[in-house]
């Protein structure tokens, strides 16, 4: 399905109606989500407290979280106010605004009537010719530009170059653009080209270190949150240029990758604590942004979905009977192109790492089950994407016993985007077939065949992810989760369940869990 790219509906809506509140925009293809949690999180423990709007894409579970207002999920009779305001000027002024245009100026309605004090504006897609890019310069702060990798190349290109030069647009004259550290170098060259054309400023990045515990600066170390040590927030140190010492501060966002989403978002904060253009705005930050308020609020920082431990209670089926209930750890990662999987890969190597035994052979052997779907999105392939998972066992320690199994699914299409589908489960079987395994190596898959693959997943739904098919049966998804139960019923085994390859799908989780009355917290508050 072709989209249309254009400012010029966008920009007539809002013409047409009012927004002015200081905006920090990002982009990038890996991390932008992250970082706008970590400078939402900040600026939100300032003292006094500002309120921040946070506008990310897409949504999570339901168009609501796509939204918020003071950390949390806006109100549905302020979406909806704001979204008979956006759709009433759309139709008045014969605009034809598409349905992304309207769901942007929604949200900067809703931070327009709620008075908050700065906006953290995610990019959807691209840059250059997203719909948040329509909005003035005079209300830009700072902007940024998290890794870049191949994705979405039928709308940006087909090199990391290409797609940088249309993120790096978002880009305005005269204001500060913090770029993040990159796999690909010509990225940096690419995007400091473009800032400089624009007339922007690219701003030096904090450094951010791991640290080691310290009783005396940092009190008692808090306990282990689970029996993996890797899944305990880490203590970072950041040195960040608007501050005399540097900061210590507990980050429970997951994986080596974060520590680079860090220094964009500590950029971002010092850039608009210290640079001339940020003065005008009158927000009195060099004030209320203390070093005391950064650590708070990199520790309070949440972002469902991106390595995130959950843990739910199950009905275990074969192969392990009798069957009984059964605890399962889920890592939920929305990991769904190379480069995130690759992340994701790198953070379980270090997760599943086990000192070894005197003898010099770990002690217990893991039982690791994915849980996958992914999108159709070519050119990138299914192969491609889980390559880095699958390629796993080879990079564990020698002599960790694992046993792999994965449950092929598809995730529930998201409302109002109808080029969004799910791979069909036969496609991610036949691609898991096509990786290489390490010697001797096997792999469980659920279901047994990929003509049941297909069959039992032919027709999900939103009422199937929530938890229950028409006929009363456990979804999919749970029948899944059930399986991998019965995998890790063994106590002398380490189990985890990681549950990724779409937001999608961790949505879908979500769901299951508030259907199955296990729903847990996940935005967090500050």
């Amino acid at each position: 399905m072709s989209i249309d790219l254009t400012l010029d509906r966008i920009r007539r809506l809002l013409g047409v109606l009012t927004y002015t509140r200081p905006t920090i925009h990002i982009a990038g293809t890996n991390g932008k989500g992250s970082v706008c949690a970590l400078v939402s999180s900040i600026l939100s423990a300032a003292d006094p407290p500002l309120a921040i709007g946070r506008f990310n894409s897409p949504h999570l579970i339901s168009v609501l979280d796509s939204i918020s207002i003071k950390n949390r999920p806006i109100s549905e009779e302020a979406y909806f106010s704001a979204k008979e305001t956006v759709e009433r000027t759309d139709k008045e002024n014969a605009i034809g605004a598409s349905n992304f245009e309207l769901l942007t100026c929604t949200a900067l309605v809703a931070f327009e009537h709620a008075a908050v004090d700065v906006v953290i504006l995610e990019v959807g897609m691209g840059g250059r010719l997203d719909a948040t890019n329509a909005v003035s310069d005079d209300c830009i702060l700072v902007s940024a530009l998290t890794a870049i990798d191949l994705d979405h190349q039928a709308f940006l290109g087909d090199t990391v170059g290409a797609i940088a030069r249309e993120k790096s647009a978002i880009s305005r004259p005269g204001r500060p653009f913090a770029i993040g550290p990159q796999v690909h170098p010509e990225v940096t060259d690419v995007a400091r080209s473009v800032v400089a054309a624009v007339g922007g400023e690219v701003i030096p990045l904090p450094i951010v270190t791991l640290a080691n515990w310290d009783d005396t600066l940092d009190g008692p170390a808090p306990p282990r949150d689970s029996a993996f040590e890797g899944s305990s927030p880490r203590l970072v140190q950041v040195s960040m240029a608007c501050f005399t010492e540097p900061i210590r501060a507990l980050l429970p966002l997951h994986g080596a990758h974060q520590l680079a989403n860090l220094r964009v978002a500590a950029g971002i904060i010092s850039a608009a604590l210290t640079h001339p253009s940020c003065e005008k705005f009158g927000l009195g930050l060099r004030v209320r942004i203390t070093p005391t308020a950064v650590a708070r609020g990199i520790a309070n920082t949440r972002w469902p979905g991106r390595l995130s431990y959950h843990t739910l209670a199950l009905q275990a089926q074969a192969p392990v009977e009798p069957s009984g209930t059964q605890k399962l750890l889920v890592l939920a990662d929305g990991a769904h192109n190379p480069a995130s999987a690759a992340a994701l890969a790198d953070y379980l190597v270090d997760l599943l790492e086990e000192p070894r035994s005197p003898q010099g052979v770990p002690s217990r052997p893991l039982v690791l089950t994915f849980v996958l779907a992914l999108s159709h999105s070519p050119p990138k392939t299914p192969a491609q994407t889980l390559a880095p998972l699958f390629a796993l066992p080879e990079r564990l320690p020698r002599g960790r016993q694992v046993r792999i199994g994965a449950a092929l699914l598809r995730f529930t299409p998201p409302a109002g985007m109808p080029w969004v589908r799910p791979e069909p489960p036969s496609v991610i079987r036949a691609a898991i077939s096509t990786l290489v395994l390490s010697p001797g190596s096997s792999i469980d898959l659920w279901p047994d065949s990929a003509a049941d693959a297909d069959t039992t997943n032919s027709d999900a739904n939103e009422e199937e992810a929530a938890g229950k098919s028409e006929s009363g049966a456990p979804a999919p998804l749970e029948r899944a989760l059930r399986w991998a139960a019965g995998r890790h019923a063994a106590e002398q085994e380490d189990a985890l369940v990681v549950l990724a390859g779409s937001l999608y799908l961790v949505a879908d989780f979500y769901r299951l869990l508030a259907s199955l009355g296990q729903a847990q917290e996940i935005w967090g508050t500050n």
